[in-house]
């Protein structure tokens, strides 16, 4: 079979490998015109642009997660070439149950937190998607097999691929405004993200968001055929009772909220999460909960403690690239915080962070990057503001607003791709730069 992977990302290598193992010819295509090349039996590279010939000439084509529309690509959609992604490859050659995690933000914890119950049931298992490691790569291993377990976070961008991919659970944990220069609205977004539920039906599970308007908007746009349970704090399938995490379902569960190592209302709601996905079908048992939620930690860079100067402890939070992530962060945190905000601005407002902010303990707020005059706009004159050309200076300028007993966060509400690589190298210097503090 002849097959063009667009995109020789991490996603679009690890295609372009297992197809190549698989037999196929495969042609990398990429639209950079220099990058470091691997040589294969049956492989071609095509860099510097996507040519439709190429793309008339497939049997199909992989997109890698992300990639926009192009004309070529559009010509070959016409020409009736089958157009599709590496999720739905890689479900084709998996027999062991999927759990698949989306939602604009807490998918990476959620995932990682069902991944390390996961490994506490002892079963060969698989923790990657969007966090990390493509699933693709599962491919061939135990984890892959009908004996194994595989835990999938899945972006919106995975999503629109989505064909006949079959999760036996899912998660939409939320929906808050996020890459609308893709989707254009929020009805484009959420439906992109209600496609994880396309294919489950009878007793798959679907849990969703029972405090999130715009989840329960996406669900009546897109009616499922399986079953769907609902978290809160307050009320549902999976909620909080005094000091205990609360499932309800053939029989009533409690887990002690002390098993939990993370902080925060957020958090709690990303635990109820993952016991209602892996509870409801029983994927793991009750002991293998315990376990997994006892050992697990906070993610890098998630609202992660990494330096104490002084007395004042300084928080990597550089995953919160959206507004609502960090509103999710601060909301309540207990000292008092300067904020380090700004990047590249994704289109929302930043109205509900400076409301935030004002509810709580912040200081005042140091702005980085493109987004910083919108930051600024939106804040006004109610808030202390500094702007800093770097983020070591702006590090150095919140230090010295701060005194012990204090708090700098990290949060951007903004992508890293102005000034960093990506969100951890954007956490990397932080991370020094508050180690170089007195």
């Amino acid at each position: 079979m002849r097959t063009v992977v667009i995109g020789a990302g991490k996603t679009g290598l690890a295609v372009a490998r297992r197809l190549l193992a698989d037999g196929d010819e495969v042609t990398l295509s990429d639209k950079r015109a220099e990058l470091e090349r691997f040589s294969a039996p049956r492989l071609t590279w095509e860099l510097g642009g996507h040519q439709v010939k190429t793309l008339l000439a497939a049997d199909r084509i992989v997109l890698s997660p992300g990639v926009p529309s192009f004309p070529a690509l559009e010509t070959a959609r016409r020409a009736g070439v089958a157009i599709t992604g590496e999720i739905e490859l890689a479900t084709h050659r998996i027999s062991a149950p999927i759990v698949g995690i989306t939602g604009t933000n807490g998918k990476s914890t959620v995932t990682a937190l069902c991944g390390a119950i996961a490994e506490a049931t002892g079963r060969p298992s698989f923790t990657g998607g969007n966090l990390g490691t493509p699933l693709i790569d599962v491919v061939g291993t135990p984890a892959a097999s009908v004996e194994g377990l595989c835990i999938v976070e899945l972006s919106s961008y995975q999503l629109e691929t989505f064909e006949h991919a079959h999760p036996r659970a899912a998660a939409l944990l939320n929906l808050t405004p996020d890459h609308l220069d893709r989707y254009g609205s929020m009805e484009g977004y959420g439906d992109a993200k209600m496609k994880i539920a396309r294919n489950m039906s009878g007793d798959d599970v679907l849990v969703i968001s029972g405090e999130d308007a715009e989840v329960a908007r996406a669900l009546e746009r897109n009616p499922v055929r399986c079953r769907v349970l609902r978290f809160g704090l307050d009320a549902g399938d999976a909620c909080i009772e005094g000091d205990d995490y609360v499932l309800r379902l053939a029989h009533e569960e409690r887990y002690p909220r002390s098993l939990s190592r993370l902080a925060g209302r957020h958090n709690d709601r990303n635990v109820l999460a993952a016991l209602l996905l892996l509870r409801a079908c029983n994927i793991a048992s009750r002991d293998a909960v315990r376990l997994g939620l006892a050992g697990f930690r906070a993610l890098p860079h998630r609202m992660e403690l990494v330096a104490e100067r002084g007395g004042v402890r300084f928080y990597d939070d550089s995953k919160a690239t959206n507004v609502d992530s960090v509103v999710a962060g601060v909301d309540g945190f207990p000292v008092p915080f300067t904020l380090i905000a700004g990047g590249r601005d994704k289109g929302g407002s930043y109205a509900p962070l400076v409301d935030a902010l004002l509810r709580g303990p912040c200081r005042g707020i140091v702005t980085i990057g493109e987004a910083a005059p919108l930051i600024e706009a939106a804040v006004g004159e109610r808030l202390q503001v500094a702007r800093a050309a770097t983020l070591p200076d702006a590090v150095r300028t919140a230090r010295e607003w701060m005194k012990a007993g204090e708090a700098v966060i990290l949060s951007p509400a903004c992508s890293s791709f102005d000034m960093f690589r990506d969100y951890a190298e954007r956490g990397a210097v932080f991370k020094q730069s508050a180690l170089d503090q007195p």
